[in-house]
């Protein structure tokens, strides 16, 4: 036989068989890579049921989970109880617990290597560790040992844990970095997460960078246009009390900052420009920050409601990100007594004892931010001769100077000088691109210059010492003694109780200045501008049973007179607007099911000022006029499937656009927020303003010209994006929300992503409805930050109250509770917030017994 007919003949019986073995062998491959992958991936799943021996635990402890994963706790004492949550958080989410406590203390570049350097030095300068050495220091023995009980429940986990049984990401991270090891849990990192919290909801130094940088190409008039009073249409948090004078609580008064004299220098601009790059780098990691995240919450009074007894709601604001920034818990005393007089459920942060917010057998709290203004920038005279010597009434004196190594996986360490003055730490030392001043005329600036932060959070703290406080307190009385040591970040605390009181409380530390308002950056080489003390806890606003029935805050303005500043950075109050008349405007007893329709409310206020515009404007062609038909009869709903809500939202993205981005820098473009509502609310009353013409083009354009131009191009995009016909339009698929991991899910390697992300979900509001799906203008549609929690309380039966976060309970990838809350989330459903203990043991499906080794 021919060779060429041999080899024919030898592939037609054999190859069949090649190919078959072949397969068999990739399948069997493919089967064992499976496997593998699902043990890697199960063997960190928490253990549920059963019997676990924990050193240092004095009595046994029952654990029992719900169908949601939620665990409820029963303990004998005080020290099993949070050595039993610590074990708990560590089991569900020592990933993120890791993750946030290395952020804490500015040592990223560990776990992360060197692209996390910068941001290391940024955080180091902050110097948040060394502030918490000091409170531990300072801390009482209660305190100490509830925190140590903590920590050692999280090293009994570490002890039998490592690597990928501690969570998924550890079996990524040791292909980059293969020496990282967890070190034990200690009361600093718990200490530290405060610290984080603190600066994601109170950074308002950045909007005294903005304000000054503007001024390179604006008038201080145009300025202030751009950060308009509180409107006085809008309401505030306290209507009945108006005791007091000037209106610095109002945001309507401005203090003299001599802008002028500090901003005459060109020079001072990079300078400022360069302390916002670590700012965003951290923004990365932690969500968006600072001004403009808000929070909801309200109380009605058992004389406006369906059950005779208070209901209080709340939903906090903040950055999208999986695991939920939230971890629900109940925590039980067995038996409540001096030592351990705990009842208490709600919601925790994983690395910190106690219930932030939720309810206890006798009362209920919420919270929403102040966003007060308790972060001053002060420009520092340096000596020319001496880089660590600053100025102060004449005289030099000397830095404190503080000595950081960060340690750099895969890498040699990094040492850091901290230079501090009495202000605090010199921000402007973490840009490399720091200009010293010139000489200017007519005034004398600094020839060597630095920016200095003085921030209430970089001084002790008692806020670790409110939580358990709060979480214990039986009255109106013992709940305002805890919200005395709630002092950073500041935050509007709505109260109520079984009695059917409802209260308010603001606690925080706010600085009593000798001159100015805390808008701009101030000299610091004189007395001029410093702190003096802080406003009086007593002298804070409160509220005890208000006879309007109802107490609602949404990061509004507190008081229309009050004598001190606590900011002239309100969150303008659009969503607070919205809940007061659906409050005010009810004509029956309010029910738990209106509440729950109040939280899922998506009615756009700025589409009430500017709809009536849209509607009158002529446009001259049939789809133009067939896209301005959705608008006639629409409810101003941000629905998800709503053709007239996609046509609004992207007519408002060209507005800004259109108006704004002619004569702003890049940085600063609008991202359509509440004080981008009260701008454009003011500017639509004046047709010719110069903000409507666009410097670019030869003519002069007015308002109405603009408007239609916006219209139309948000026309354009939509026939492109979704539909030629109008009715095919919808918001939801354009707003969608996608939780990523902060760490690995933003590696920029899609195969990692996809183990940790989720998403994209269609959503429905915007930042402003009350439902706040927030997006930002000048990014993408794509949702930022959330209502993280939704919480209503029933305080005539606790049993009676509902809750439901996102995006699970879970910190462990493909855990049948990673994502599962996302769905009920973001149709407004909730889960019962299971409170006795014969209805948890009803829906337990699973029994933990922590028992001492």
């Amino acid at each position: 036989m021919p060779r060429q007919a041999q080899i024919k003949s030898f592939r037609k019986r054999w190859f069949p068989q090649i190919l078959k073995r072949t397969l068999i062998v990739l399948l069997i491959m493919g089967l064992l890579l499976v496997g593998f992958a699902t043990y890697t991936v199960r063997q960190s799943f928490a253990q549920e049921s059963g019997t676990i021996q924990l050193p240092k635990l004095k009595a046994e402890v029952t654990i029992q989970r719900d169908k949601w994963g939620i665990p409820h706790i029963y303990a004998a004492n005080s020290h099993d109880l949070f050595m039993a949550q610590g074990y708990i958080h560590a089991q569900d989410r020592f990933w993120q617990m890791d993750f946030w406590r290395h952020i804490g203390s500015g040592r990223l570049s560990e776990m992360f290597g060197s692209s996390q350097v910068d941001t290391d030095r940024y955080l180091r300068t902050m110097g948040w560790a060394r502030v918490v050495q000091q409170e531990i220091q300072e801390m009482n023995a209660e305190m100490k040992a509830y925190l140590e009980a903590y920590a050692d429940g999280v090293n009994a986990y570490l002890a039998e844990h490592q690597g990928s049984t501690l969570s998924l990401e550890y079996a990524v991270l040791k292909f980059l970095n293969p020496g990282y090891k967890p070190e034990p849990w200690q009361v600093v990192h718990s200490l530290t997460w405060g610290k984080v919290m603190a600066y994601d909801l109170g950074r308002n130094f950045d909007s005294e960078i903005e304000r000054a940088i503007l001024l390179k190409t604006l008038t201080p008039a145009q300025v202030e246009e751009l950060f308009p009073p509180y409107p006085k249409e809008l309401p505030v948090i306290l209507p009945e009390f108006q005791e007091g004078e000037g209106a610095g609580g109002a945001g309507e008064a401005r203090g003299e900052n001599n802008v002028e004299v500090l901003f005459n220098s060109p020079d001072v601009f990079p300078a400022l420009e360069s302390i916002t790059k670590p700012m965003m780098a951290l923004e990365k990691l932690i969500g968006p920050t600072g001004i403009g995240i808000g929070s909801n919450n309200w109380v009605i009074s058992g004389k406006r409601t369906a059950t005779g007894k208070p209901i209080l709601a709340n939903d906090p604001h903040l950055g999208v990100q999986i695991p939920s920034i939230w971890y629900e818990v109940g925590l039980h005393c067995t038996s409540k007594s001096a030592e351990c007089p705990y009842n208490v459920t709600g919601f925790s942060f994983a690395g910190m004892i106690g219930v932030i917010i939720g309810h206890s057998d006798r009362i209920a709290w919420g919270v929403t931010n102040v966003q007060s203004d308790v972060m001053d920038l002060y420009i520092e005279k340096i000596n020319p001769k001496n880089s660590n010597q600053y100025e102060v009434n004449g005289k030099w004196v000397d830095m404190q100077l503080v000595k950081e190594t960060i340690q750099v996986a895969g890498s040699q360490p990094i040492v850091q000088t901290v230079r501090y003055t009495r202000h605090g730490p010199i921000l402007s030392d973490v840009s490399p691109n720091l200009k010293e001043f010139k000489p200017s005329q007519p005034i004398e600036l600094p020839q060597n210059y630095a920016v200095a932060l003085r921030w209430t959070a970089l001084a002790p703290s008692k806020l670790a010492y409110a939580i358990p406080q709060i979480n214990r307190a039986q009255n109106w009385q013992e709940f305002r003694i805890a919200a005395s040591n709630y002092d950073v970040p500041a935050q509007n605390l709505v109260y109520a109780d079984i009695d059917g009181n409802i209260g308010y409380q603001m606690p925080g530390k706010f600085p009593i200045r000798a001159k100015g308002d805390g808008r701009y950056p101030v000299p610091g080489w004189t007395d001029e501008y410093e702190w003096q003390s802080y406003i009086d806890f007593e002298q804070l606003p409160k509220s005890f049973n208000p006879s309007l029935g109802y107490i609602a805050t949404a990061n509004n303005l507190v008081k229309r007179e009050y004598p001190y500043l606590i900011t002239t950075d309100w969150v303008y109050g659009y969503r607070a607007q919205r809940i007061v008349e659906m409050i005010s405007q009810k004509t029956e007893a309010i029910s738990l099911k209106d509440v729950q329709q109040m939280q899922g409310d998506d009615r756009n206020l700025n589409a009430q000022t500017l709809v009536p515009l849209l509607k009158s404007i002529t446009v001259d062609t049939h789809r133009l006029q067939a896209a301005q038909k959705l608008l006639l009869d629409w409810n101003l709903q941000l629905r998800m499937t709503s053709p007239a809500a996609a046509l609004f939202e992207v007519f408002w993205k060209h507005l800004l656009v259109d108006t704004f981005h002619d004569q702003l820098p890049e940085k600063y473009f609008p991202d359509g927020g509440d004080r981008w509502y009260a701008v454009v609310a003011n500017l639509v009353k004046q047709p010719n303003s110069s903000w409507w013409d666009n410097r670019n083009t030869p003519k002069i354009e007015n308002r109405d010209q603009i408007l239609r131009q916006s219209f139309t191009k948000a026309v354009d995009e939509l026939e492109r994006i979704q539909s030629k016909d109008p009715q095919n339009w919808n918001w939801g698929k354009l707003h969608t929300v996608t939780f990523k991991n902060a760490t690995l899910g933003k590696s920029g390697v899609a195969p990692i992503e996809a183990l940790f992300n989720r998403g994209a979900f269609a959503t429905a509001g915007n930042g402003e409805t009350v439902n706040a799906n927030r997006w930002r203008a000048n990014e993408s549609f794509e949702v930022t930050d959330i209502p993280s929690l939704r919480m209503i309380v029933d305080l005539g039966d606790l049993d009676n109250s509902i809750a439901i976060h996102t995006p699970g309970q879970s910190g462990h990838a493909f855990h049948t509770h990673y994502n599962d809350m996302v769905d009920p989330w973001r149709k407004i459903e909730y889960h019962p917030m299971l409170w006795e203990r014969k209805n948890v043991t009803a829906s337990t499906t699973g029994t933990l017994k922590l028992v001492p080794k």
